[in-house]
């Protein structure tokens, strides 16, 4: 099974690509992490950016789905969706290795994700109920998915 983190913005900031790095690679091979960049909709300024959101949501939307390995459950992050514990986390994770699909955790923009991909999704999964950069949200999603693993292989990372 493959973790596919798919993330709508590029070009972060070093911190950001090592941290994500760091966890990607702690990874056993049956749990790899790998993440697809997809490049955001130019945004435009003023009003005309304002009135276009639907139209770059759409366009952001068309670009992630492309991205999405074919038959993969998605899980789009959403500050709607629901909580869950890493130990829940990791319950989900196994029912995914179970049922032999990959995973794609799917990160907006700025300005979200389209309806329509919330719509498809198999889960809407808040991350934290504080708004956090789209760049650290990566770095925190890849550490509680090597978390949730670390709890599926008894390993000690996880003391709780």
């Amino acid at each position: 099974m493959k973790l596919h983190v798919v993330a709508v913005g590029h070009r972060m900031p070093a911190w950001i690509a090592a941290g994500f790095d760091d966890y990607a690679k702690r990874m056993p091979r049956e749990a790899r992490l790998v993440l697809r960049e997809i490049k955001p909709e130019n945004r435009g300024s003023g009003a005309a950016a304002a009135q276009g959101i639907e139209r770059m949501l759409a366009a952001e939307h068309k670009r992630i789905l492309a991205a999405l390995p074919a038959g993969c459950s998605r899980v789009v992050l959403d500050e709607r969706g629901k909580s869950f514990s890493t130990r829940q986390l990791a319950d989900n994770i196994a029912r995914w290795q179970r049922d032999a699909r990959d995973v794609a955790f799917i990160i907006g923009s700025a300005d979200g994700t389209a309806a329509a991909l919330k719509k498809e999704a198999d889960m809407l999964w808040s991350l934290s109920s504080l708004t956090l950069p789209h760049g650290l949200a990566r770095v925190v999603l890849a550490e509680q998915l090597y978390r949730a693993v670390s709890i599926l292989h008894n390993h000690p990372y996880h003391r709780g």
